[in-house]
C-alpha cells in the first residue's frame, strides 16, 4: 500500500502494535462471552476504542504515569499486567490487585505506573498534575498522561486540574476519548463549542484534535506530544474522535444510539483497519493474524481458567480494619491519657506561631515536603503563618494556588505518587466543600483500594466566636470523623498544635489539621523549641476530678476550664480528645470510670457531631460505670449566625452551666 505511513517504524514495531491492539480486543471479546454465561457481573466495554489507550502507552516510558479510565485497558495491557492476575481482580479475588475490594479498573499499581480511577472519573486529571510535579521538581523529563471523556470536560475537575497544570507549568497531557455519548447523552447535550480541543485555548496551552481510531497517529501524537511537554514544561490536551460500539456498561444497551452510527463506525473499526494496512504494506498476511489470534486465544483461555478456579475471598475482619491506615494507631494500653506536662521553662508561644514553628520544623527535616495554599507564599496566608517560608524554602516548596481546591488536593495525592510530602492549607475550613471529593474519595480510601499512602497534611483553619458569619465559622469536623481512611486531628493549645502538626507529617495517612481561629493570638502556652512528636490518637487529661468529666476538644476546652475554675464547688474531669478520627477510647473510659457523669461539649451543632459518636460508645461500653445519662452540649443547629449576639447565643459555651445543672441532680 503506497500510501501507508508508517510513523517510522520498522515492520517488527508494527507487528509488535498489532499484536498490542489485538489482545485487548480479544479480552474483550471473551470478557462479554462470560458475562452473557453469568459467570462475570459487570463489564464496561472500551471495544471500539481500543488503539487510544494502546497507542497512548506505547508512545510513554514505562515510569512514566498514566491515570487511566473504564475503557483504557490497553493501557493496562500494554504495561504487561498479567491477564491471569487481571482476571482475578475483576472477580473479585483476593490474589487480583485490591485484595477483592475493587472492581474493574477501580485499583493501581505502583509497579507498573498506573493510578487507578474512582467512580467520579474528574479526580483523574488531578493526580497527573501532581506527578507531573514531581517530576518538575526533581528536574526529570517525564510526563504523565491522564484520560478522560467527552463527559467527563464538563466537570469542574477538568477545568480546574487544566488551569492548574497551565498556570504551573507542568508536563502533563491530558486526553479526552470523544466517543460521542456521556452514557446516553449525546455530546450536543453536553457542550457547545465546535471541538473539545477548543477549551486548550482558553488555558494557554496547546491542542489537537485526531482520529483516535486510528493507532499509529495516536501513537506518533501522544510520542511529539511528549517530546513537547518535556521540552517546553508544559501541559497539552488532545481529543481523541471515537466512538463506543457497545454500552456504557453492558446492561444499559446501546438503544438511544441511531444505527446508521454503527455501521459507519464498524468500517473504521481500530483493529480491521490496523490490520487490513499491514496485509496492504506486506507486513503481515491472514496467516499471520490468524496465528497470532490463536496464540493470544490461547492465553486468554489459560489465564481465564486460572482466575475462574480462585476461590472467593475469606474476610478477616482485622486485616480488614488494619488496612484502612498506612500506619495504624495500635489501641492505647494506659488506663489514663497523656498527662498535661509542666511548663518547665519553655518559652511562651501563641497558638499562631506554635503552628508556624511545626510548618517550620516539617520543612526542615523533610526536603521532599511541599506546601499549597492561596495567598500562602508571598502573602504568608491570610492568617500569615507562613510568613517569610518564601524567602526560606523557595517558591518551588511554597506554592500560591488557583482558586482550585479539588485540583490541589487531587495533586497532593499524584505527589504521594512519587514519594513526596505536602500540606494543603484551606484558606477556610468551610471552603473544604469544593474539595471534598477528592478527600472522601480518593485520598481517604486510596491505601484500603491498592496499598497507595496518601502523606497529604490539610489544615483547617475553623470555628466561630469571630464574627465571621455562616461561611467562614464552621465546625465540620464530623465530616471527616465518618469517613474511614482520614485522620482528623483537633489542638487546643500551642504545645500541642505543634508538636500533632509534626507528627501529621511524619504520618503518611491523610490528616485533616483542624486549627481554631479564635485561639491563633488569644491563647499562648509554653512550647517546647526544637522537633517534637505529640502522638495522634492520644487524648491528653487536663484535670483531673471526680464528680463530672467534660469530654471536649478545641476551644472548648478553654470553655470548659474556664467554668471550672469559676466552678470550684464541682470536681471537673477534664478531657481534651485532641485527635478525633481514632478516638482514644481508653482515655475516654478512663474518664468515666472517675466520675459516673458526662458531658460532651463542643462547638459543633448537636445533631451528627462527633459528641453524639462518643456518647453512644460511652453507652455501649461503659454503660455500668454512668450515674447519669450522658448529656451533649453543643452550638445550635443553625448556620453560624454573624451578629455577635446571635454568635453568642448560638455557641455552646452560653449552655454549658444549664447541661452541668442538669448532670448534678441526678
Amino acid at each position: 500500500m503506497s500510501d501507508f505511513d508508517r510513523k517510522g517504524l520498522t515492520d517488527d514495531d508494527l507487528i509488535a502494535f498489532h499484536r498490542q491492539l489485538l489482545l485487548p480486543r480479544m479480552i474483550e471479546e471473551k470478557m462479554l462471552v462470560l458475562l452473557r454465561q453469568g459467570r462475570i457481573s459487570k463489564w464496561f466495554s472500551g471495544i471500539g476504542q481500543e488503539a487510544i489507550s494502546v497507542g497512548a502507552a506505547l508512545a510513554l516510558r514505562r515510569h512514566e504515569w498514566i491515570m487511566p479510565l473504564h475503557r483504557n485497558l490497553g493501557v493496562f495491557t500494554v504495561r504487561g499486567m498479567p491477564l491471569e492476575k487481571l482476571f482475578l481482580q475483576w472477580q473479585g479475588r483476593r490474589e487480583g490487585y485490591s485484595k477483592a475490594r475493587e472492581r474493574s479498573f477501580h485499583f493501581g499499581s505502583r509497579e507498573h505506573h498506573i493510578c487507578g480511577m474512582i467512580s467520579h472519573l474528574g479526580p483523574q486529571l488531578a493526580i497527573a498534575g501532581g506527578t507531573a510535579l514531581a517530576h518538575s521538581l526533581r528536574r526529570q523529563d517525564r510526563v504523565s498522561l491522564a484520560f478522560t471523556g467527552d463527559g467527563g470536560t464538563s466537570e469542574g475537575d477538568f477545568h480546574e486540574a487544566l488551569n492548574v497544570a497551565s498556570v504551573w507549568d507542568l508536563p502533563v497531557i491530558f486526553v479526552i476519548e470523544n466517543n460521542g455519548y456521556g452514557l446516553s447523552t449525546p455530546v450536543d447535550a453536553q457542550y457547545r463549542c465546535e471541538s473539545l480541543v477548543d477549551r486548550a485555548r482558553g488555558y494557554g496551552m496547546e491542542g489537537v484534535r485526531i482520529d483516535g481510531n486510528d493507532i499509529l497517529t495516536v501513537y506518533d501524537t501522544v510520542r511529539g506530544v511528549r517530546d513537547y511537554c518535556i521540552r517546553h514544561r508544559r501541559p497539552y490536551l488532545i481529543e481523541c474522535m471515537t466512538f463506543r460500539m457497545r454500552g456504557h456498561e453492558e446492561a444499559s444497551g446501546t438503544k438511544y444510539v441511531p444505527p446508521h452510527l454503527f455501521e459507519e463506525w464498524a468500517r473504521r473499526d481500530p483493529v480491521t483497519v490496523f490490520e487490513s494496512s499491514l496485509v496492504d504494506a506486506g507486513v503481515l498476511d491472514a496467516a499471520r493474524i490468524e496465528a497470532v489470534r490463536g496464540e493470544i486465544a490461547h492465553y486468554i483461555e489459560e489465564s481465564v481458567k486460572a482466575g475462574l478456579a480462585a476461590p472467593p475471598p475469606v474476610p478477616d475482619v482485622q486485616e480488614e480494619l488494619r488496612d484502612v491506615y498506612a500506619f495504624p494507631i495500635p489501641p492505647s494500653s494506659d488506663a489514663d491519657a497523656d498527662q498535661e506536662p509542666d511548663a518547665e521553662s519553655h518559652p511562651e508561644v501563641r497558638f499562631i506561631d506554635a503552628i508556624s514553628q511545626g510548618l517550620d520544623e516539617a520543612m526542615q527535616r523533610h526536603p521532599n515536603l511541599v506546601l499549597m495554599g492561596q495567598d500562602i507564599a508571598d502573602y504568608g496566608g491570610v492568617f500569615k503563618i507562613t510568613e517569610g517560608f518564601l524567602a526560606k524554602y523557595g517558591r518551588e516548596r511554597v506554592r500560591n494556588t488557583p482558586l482550585c481546591e479539588s485540583a490541589i488536593l487531587g495533586m497532593s495525592l499524584g505527589l504521594s505518587l512519587e514519594g513526596y510530602k505536602s500540606m494543603v492549607e484551606m484558606q477556610f475550613a468551610d471552603f473544604v466543600t469544593a474539595g471534598f471529593n477528592q478527600i472522601v474519595n480518593n485520598l481517604a480510601k486510596i491505601h484500603y483500594r491498592w496499598g497507595q499512602s496518601a502523606d497529604v497534611v490539610i489544615r483547617m483553619p475553623t470555628g466561630a466566636g469571630v464574627g465571621a458569619g455562616p461561611f467562614h465559622s464552621q465546625s465540620n469536623e464530623a465530616w471527616f470523623t465518618h469517613t474511614p481512611g482520614l485522620k482528623v486531628v483537633y489542638p487546643s493549645n500551642p504545645r500541642d498544635a505543634k508538636g500533632l502538626l509534626i507528627a501529621a507529617f511524619n504520618d503518611p495517612d491523610p490528616v485533616l489539621f483542624f486549627e481554631h481561629k479564635a485561639l491563633y493570638r488569644s491563647i499562648s502556652g509554653p512550647v517546647p523549641e526544637g522537633y517534637y512528636e505529640v502522638p495522634i490518637g492520644r487524648a491528653a487529661l487536663v484535670r483531673k476530678g471526680s464528680d463530672i468529666s467534660i469530654i471536649t476538644y478545641g476551644a472548648a476546652v478553654h470553655w470548659a476550664v474556664e467554668y471550672a475554675d469559676a466552678h470550684p464547688e464541682t470536681s471537673f474531669d477534664i478531657l481534651d480528645l485532641r485527635t478525633l478520627q481514632p478516638l482514644d477510647h481508653s482515655a475516654i473510659r478512663a474518664s468515666v470510670a472517675r466520675t459516673g457523669k458526662v458531658l460532651m461539649l463542643h462547638e459543633d451543632t448537636l445533631t451528627g457531631g462527633i459528641g453524639g459518636e462518643v456518647s453512644a460508645w460511652i453507652a455501649e461500653h461503659c454503660f455500668e460505670m454512668l450515674d447519669a445519662p450522658v448529656m451533649r452540649c453543643a452550638s445550635l443547629d443553625t448556620p453560624v449566625p454573624f451578629a455577635p449576639e446571635l454568635e453568642k447565643a448560638f455557641l455552646a459555651k452560653s449552655r454549658i452551666h444549664e447541661v452541668v445543672e442538669r448532670l448534678l441532680v441526678y
